[in-house]
């Protein structure tokens, strides 16, 4: 029997995907942001977009990702286009909803509802 819980498509990771019902914590938003940044960082197209929108130099970023509020912005600017949200979700092995899950959390301070 499959576990369908990991995604094995072609090009994806065996990854574990969280269930739906389980609230996200701050530190799994935190993560989640994280790898967003990462991934963001990587891409030649989606990089120089984030710093033109954010205002941040690119020698600055690091500095940056530690004050309050960044990684919020990190994925304010996945969530806000569809293309990139569902591209990040593909790398990540992550469903949309809690990509956006990490958005509320973060925004709020509190545990996100199940995405």
């Amino acid at each position: 029997m499959i576990d369908e819980r990991f995604s094995t498509a072609p090009g994806r990771s065996a990854t574990p995907r969280r269930s739906r019902s389980a609230p996200m914590t701050p530190a799994e938003a935190e993560a989640v942001a994280a790898a967003a940044l990462g991934f963001i960082a990587g891409d030649p197209a989606l990089l120089p977009r984030f710093l033109a929108l954010t205002g941040i130099d690119p020698g600055a970023i690091r500095r940056a990702a530690a004050e309050p509020g960044f990684l919020t912005g990190v994925l304010s600017f996945v969530v806000a286009h569809e293309p990139t949200l569902l591209a990040f979700a593909d790398q990540s092995g992550l469903e949309p909803g809690r990509i956006a899950a990490a958005f509320d959390v973060l925004g709020s301070g509190s545990p996100g509802p199940a995405a």
